[in-house]
């Protein structure tokens, strides 16, 4: 996938085509995401190679993204991102060097401006998966193991804490590149590589 600077939107009540929104400050692949009710924040990807760069834009209106601070450490292959609508979470990914997945967890108070803070580890190091929440737990699900393997492992944390992550369960197969979304009750994670068409769903207060 090339490199790109669009951000487009949609009002998520209506049907219809996205419109553009506005511009991230550099083109980059394979971002991280994660939101509070007002400020969207992107953080990692790839350019010409791995960024540390957080931006941030408001959601409610129009324009380019305005520089955040940075995470702990240069990462992209979309690290998964969670909420709690207070503070985001930024787990795994591809560092710079030689390792080809990171187990790190980074957070940020999405409300202000600095730099990421260390919260506490993967039970593996993952990279292109992708985190839910339903407000106060995080789930990161599916990616990539270090040892180029798909990964069925469903990990949780607390956001209000700081800490490593714990086994929550199983996808129903493994697999990266997924989709997911989430409300306050049920998280969803849908397709993946290799053409998957699954729509699989947890109870995000439970495990299993």
């Amino acid at each position: 996938v090339g490199a790109t600077n669009i951000m487009d939107y949609i009002t998520i009540d209506t049907a219809g085509n996205a419109t553009d929104f506005g511009d991230i400050t550099v083109a980059r692949s394979h971002l991280g995401g994660t939101n509070s009710n007002t400020r969207g924040v992107f953080a990692g990807g790839n350019a010409s190679s791995q960024t540390d760069r957080i931006e941030y834009f408001a959601i409610a209106s129009t324009g380019n993204t305005t520089d955040f601070g940075n995470l702990t450490q240069a990462i992209s292959k979309s690290p998964g991102g969670a909420s709690s609508g207070v503070r985001g979470c930024f787990a795994g990914g591809r560092p710079t060097g030689g390792a080809h997945s990171l187990n790190t967890i980074d957070y940020i108070t999405i409300a202000t401006t600095g730099n990421a803070s260390d919260f506490g580890d993967l039970t593996d190091t993952f990279r292109i998966h992708e985190g839910l929440s339903d407000g106060s737990r995080g789930c990161f699900g599916g990616g990539t193991r270090a040892a180029d393997t798909n990964s069925d492992v469903i990990d949780y944390i607390t956001i209000s804490t700081t800490g490593n992550a714990l086994d929550f369960g199983n996808l129903t197969n493994a697999t990266d590149v997924l989709g997911a979304l989430s409300n306050s009750v049920r998280g969803v994670w849908v397709g993946g590589n290799d053409n998957v068409n699954l729509i699989q769903y947890i109870t995000i207060a439970t495990t299993g």
